[in-house]
């Protein structure tokens, strides 16, 4: 059999060349952005060496599922992600969702509320209710589950941050509802080492952060038998620019030290681990978003184990999925629907435990009813009508899929090593490697989808120059914020003031004399404190963390070395800076309380890289700030990155700054996530130009250097 084998294989490579005239196999050869090469065929022999005899699903290392029936038995749990404007539209919508086949809730939040803030923060006035739920109070918390069963519907919650008054206003607000904490069901993300390295909706720094995440384990294991109390979430990783090795690594390293953190604690690790959660991005690149998912089953066991678990649930992988918000396109958008299909197929074959599929419109604003309607369907399509339920781990032993899934699991674990030898996790990140590494990679993929190396149908190619996009949900930021600032203002006042006071005070003792402080959170939101005043309590003791600005340089333009349209472009900036006498100067800002900030630091990086002087303003700034900064860099623009909807509020009052401090002649420039329907909007309140989603940056690059130039010969 060995004989045939090898002849069959011979007589490939013989016909591979005949087809090629004269080339090989290794031709056809393909390096991923991870470094791993897929060869063109996989054969029995990719397997030899490998540790497959005898897997099972529902058995360590799990690689083939953590259940032995897995969706044979019971499918994933449909989810979608959703939050916005108020807690009573919000709710409306969930019931709708519910009423049409969706299983479990996961609730966006705004960012005000990611940050610990109220409503009425002067801070905040651009994002209350724009990218999620606004939560104040628990009289929100209950509006927003009012009429659901929370007894036997999963409620997946987003926080991380604010994660204390918002996990016990869920709690107290289940409680007066009927619901006891110990029938809750669901998770909370709880994963504060991603917010230092992707996401930023951090508010206090790594070393009182991590003590929240032990404090929330240690009460749920007693407290909420049936609840996970943190998600691991290597999402966010993904949608900032890492590739799947480095979402798989970084993720497994958070979760052992969260682990390694609550064994720390005293906590016995079967009376937490069991309840874990991960939540992992699946994007287009197919087969080795499967293979990742197999690998961090296995990988994961393979951790675990160092922790000596007596129980086998321990040691297993459960996670939650989300399609990628990254790989959705403003252009084409219905090519969308077809993106989200396949990323769901590959999160299902890949052994997902939940999943979320993102809606078509959702590159430029919050899903519209309709939008949502479609990517729910898709899920509920692919369990009802496809018969890929019936089969556990279809794709187990597949030459391919198990070669790829040794890889990637080779190849994150090196990673994780290297992670291991600085000292940890929390050290790597105090350090920046991780988000150092991360942003490398997103400026390497940037320049490759800009030459056009990277296909996006509708993007950079096969462009469709029809405007369909579909109607879009919009929201009114500032109905939303008077309407939370008035609620919270009536609960403020009706509140026991000396109760109030007592459970407040007692967090922030809590704080200092290492006291539970979810237990203490619990009662502080019992009293009707609002998220806010929680957060400044312990914000008395561990203070407010601001991360230091640091950007990538030489990567975007590494791509472009002897490219006669990028030679040309830096060609521009030479002339300028001959007649001006400097180069044109850029500060790239992000406003309000968005802290995504990959858009900002791959303009910032390739800016740089093309010859511009950037300048990097600190997340989360006000427009006054951002304006004043401006004025003392002597900038000719300001380049304001946008992606939680706050550009209608905020741009215009940058501009109206500018104005007040005698500035005009800086211009204002705007990226990111922006609906089309505000490009006129903006344009009227004095931006000089908007470059949505896809836009192709040396392009855009031009374009300032052309606007900076009108504005120099107006003045």
């Amino acid at each position: 059999m060995g004989n045939f084998a090898n002849k069959n294989l011979t007589d490939w490579h013989q016909l591979v060349e005949s087809e090629l005239k004269g080339g090989s196999s290794e031709d056809l050869i393909w390096d991923t952005p991870e470094e791993i090469s897929i060869k063109p065929l996989y054969t029995a022999a990719d397997l030899e060496g490998l540790e497959m005899s005898g897997q099972m699903p529902g058995f360590a290392p799990f690689s083939r599922g953590v259940r032995a029936t897995m969706y044979a038995n019971r499918p994933w749990t449909i989810r979608q992600y959703a939050g916005f404007a108020t807690a009573q539209e919000s709710n409306a919508f969930y019931k709708r969702n519910l009423a049409g086949g969706q299983k479990g809730l996961s609730v966006a939040f705004d960012l005000a509320t990611h940050r610990g803030y109220d409503s009425d923060h002067p801070r905040v006035h651009g994002d209350v209710g724009k990218a999620g739920v606004a939560i104040d109070t628990v009289e929100d918390m209950k509006i927003l589950f009012d009429g659901i069963p929370l007894n036997n519907v999963s409620v997946s919650m987003t926080m991380n941050g604010a994660v204390l008054p918002v996990l016990a206003a869920f709690i107290v607000a289940a409680e007066e509802q009927g619901c006891s904490k110990e029938l809750l069901s669901g998770t909370i993300q709880n994963d504060i080492l991603k917010e230092f390295m992707v996401r930023n909706t951090y508010i206090y720094p790594p070393a009182p952060s991590m003590r929240i995440v032990a404090d929330i384990i240690s009460y749920t294991a007693v407290e909420m038998p049936k609840f996970n109390s943190i998600s691991i979430s290597g999402y966010h990783m993904q949608e900032a620019g890492a590739n799947l090795v480095q979402e798989l690594a970084f993720t497994l390293a958070n979760g052992k030290e969260y682990v390694s953190t609550a064994v720390n604690n005293g906590l016995d690790v079967d009376k937490f681990a069991p309840r874990l959660s991960f939540f992992f991005c699946v994007g287009m690149n197919f087969f080795m978003e499967v293979a990742k998912l197999r690998a961090a089953r296995s990988l994961w066991a393979r951790l675990m184990s160092d922790f000596h678990p007596k129980d086998p649930r321990s040691l297993m992988l459960r996670t939650h999925v989300q399609t990628s918000g990254v790989s959705i396109t403003e252009q084409d958008p219905y090519n969308n629907v077809i993106r989200t299909a396949y990323e769901a197929m590959a999160a299902v074959l890949g052994g997902t435990q939940s999943l979320h599929t993102n809606a078509l419109d959702e590159a430029v604003a919050l899903p519209s009813d309709f939008s949502a309607r479609i990517a729910r369907n898709t899920q509920l399509i692919l369990s009802e009508e496809t018969g890929i339920t019936k089969v556990v781990d279809p794709l187990g032993g597949s030459y391919y899929i198990e070669s790829l899934t040794a890889s990637m699991e080779q190849e994150a674990l090196k990673l994780i090593k290297k992670i291991d030898e600085m000292g940890g996790m929390t050290e790597a990140v105090a350090n920046g490697m991780p988000k150092l590494m991360i942003e490398e990679t997103a400026a390497r993929r940037q320049a490759r989808i800009d030459r056009g190396e990277e296909v996006i149908v509708g993007v950079n190619r096969y462009k469709n120059n029809d405007d369909d996009m579909p109607e879009l949900l919009s929201i009114d930021n500032t109905a939303v914020r008077e309407a939370q600032i008035q609620r919270t203002e009536t609960i403020r006042k009706n509140r026991n003031k000396k109760e109030w006071m007592s459970a407040v005070d007692a967090l922030t003792r809590g704080a200092e004399n290492k006291e539970n402080l979810l237990a203490l959170s619990i009662e502080a939101m019992r009293q009707r404190a609002t998220v806010g005043e929680v957060s400044e309590a312990l914000e008395k003791v561990f203070t407010r963390y601001s991360a230091t600005t640091r950007s990538v340089s030489g990567i975007y333009g590494s791509a472009y070395k002897k490219d006669a349209e990028f030679n040309d472009i830096q060609n521009k900036i030479k002339s300028f800076l001959n007649e001006e006498g400097r180069r044109p100067r850029m500060l790239v800002v992000k406003l309000g309380q968005d802290g995504h900030d990959r858009g900002a630091k791959i303009i910032a990086t390739a800016f740089a890289d093309i010859g511009f002087d950037v300048d990097i303003g600190p997340l989360f700034q006000t427009p006054e700030e951002a304006a004043r900064e401006a004025i003392e860099n002597d900038v000719h623009v300001i380049g304001v990155s946008s992606l939680a909807a706050g550009h209608n509020t905020l741009v215009p009052e940058l501009i109206n700054m500018l104005q007040e401090f005698n500035a005009n002649e800086i211009l204002v420039v705007c990226g990111g996530v922006i609906p089309p329907n505000d490009y006129e909007f903006l344009k009227n309140a004095g931006v000089a130009a908007v470059f949505g989603p896809g836009t192709n940056i040396p392009s855009a690059a031009t374009k300032v250097i052309e606007l900076i130039r009108q504005r120099s010969k107006a003045a």
